[in-house]
């Protein structure tokens, strides 16, 4: 294993959040970071800096973050040379997109058959904003400039399981805390251009805290969280994406709509939930509609192809293909209504 003194991370993705959260805190951990990306550009620029800033801006101001000890590599051009960086690795991390993971998973797969017997086991954790990321990378077969603005809160939800001394089990806040981000982003992309912009509008915030309530009651029953928790969880969630110093607009936050419509992802999971037990769901399938009518943005290739789905499909069919939904769930019924809702404003239009 490396020694304290140099210990060495790779991470995957040189983007926002790779420069950004994760690097820095790998940076404030002792680690050297080697980021892979195929962007060469990117990938150039940081070889050249010695260093770049992170800017955390929040409600009580804006601090700065100088990172240094890293270096980069091409994983398109360079690829056996990040297989041998995660040979010798003591940490794998990657914010990459949930669609990228397979790309990702043979090389990391190389590097680990690649390390010597006596190095102690490695550590990979996916960044993404997706539940169950690194079990889903571990599943698959063998800017101008490079300083970064992000908002100051941040978590990196790890689960213990897998490591000797990480912190508590994940399931539970990765279920709020993804409940809790999508409504606003969702609710707000027909008609605002940020996240903040979509809750000053009373209408969506209303919308947002009961959709949250509504989860509020499944997370607390299914984790045994403490009511008082959760609802302070909330607010702090809600706080932080109502920052208005982050231009975080609602069409980055929305994108990926099929997978966020999944079975198990944050409206149709909980939705479905809910509805088997009886209890309401109303504004959460609300939640759930917008992110139907979340098509053709630029920029976002599952919002063309949710288009084409609804487009050319019965709305059962829709519902069985995105939602995973069974016809003998009782969600089912509600789920197709919405969907030809959405088809039949789509004809109108």
């Amino acid at each position: 294993m490396s020694s304290q003194q140099h210990k060495k991370a790779v991470h995957f993705g040189a983007g926002n959040i790779g420069r950004g959260f994760v690097a820095c805190f790998l940076h404030n951990s002792g680690y050297e970071v080697i980021f892979a990306d195929v962007n060469a550009e990117i990938v150039d620029q940081l070889n050249r800096e010695p260093s770049y800033h992170v800017y955390e801006v929040g409600a009580d101001g804006t601090t700065e973050t100088t990172i240094t000890n890293y270096r980069a590599l091409n994983s398109k051009t360079h690829e056996a040379d990040v297989i041998d960086a995660v040979a010798t690795a003591d940490l794998v991390t990657c914010s990459v997109g949930p669609n990228i993971l397979r790309f990702i998973a043979p090389v990391i797969a190389k590097g680990i058959d690649r390390r010597s017997e006596d190095r102690a086991p490695l550590a990979v954790i996916a960044c993404e904003n997706a539940i169950g990321a690194t079990d889903t990378l571990a599943g698959f077969d063998a800017d101008a400039g490079l300083s970064v603005r992000l908002e100051k809160f941040y978590e990196w939800i790890v689960d213990r399981t897998p490591f000797a001394h990480p912190a508590a089990a994940a399931d539970a806040d990765a279920d709020a805390g993804i409940a809790a981000v999508e409504p606003p982003a969702i609710h707000g992309v027909q008609w605002k251009r940020t996240v903040h912009d979509a809750l000053q509008d009373r209408r969506i915030h209303d919308h947002v805290h009961r959709a949250l309530e509504e989860t509020a009651d499944l997370i607390t029953s299914k984790h045994g969280i403490d009511p008082d928790h959760q609802e302070a969880y909330v607010q702090k969630i809600v706080a932080r994406i109502s920052n208005p110093h982050l231009e975080d607009v609602v069409e980055r936050v929305g994108r990926a709509p099929l997978r966020k419509l999944s079975r198990h992802e944050r409206f149709v999971g909980p939705a479905a939930a809910l509805a088997a037990q009886g209890k309401s769901c109303t504004y959460l399938l609300e939640a759930a509609e917008m992110a139907f009518r979340f098509q053709n943005v630029e920029g976002d290739d599952e919002s063309h192809e949710l288009a084409a789905l609804m487009a050319g499909k019965e709305p059962a069919d829709v519902v069985r293909e995105v939602c995973g939904l069974r016809d003998d769930e009782a969600l089912f019924p509600r789920m197709v209504d919405i969907v030809a809702r959405v088809q039949a404003d789509s004809m109108d239009d």
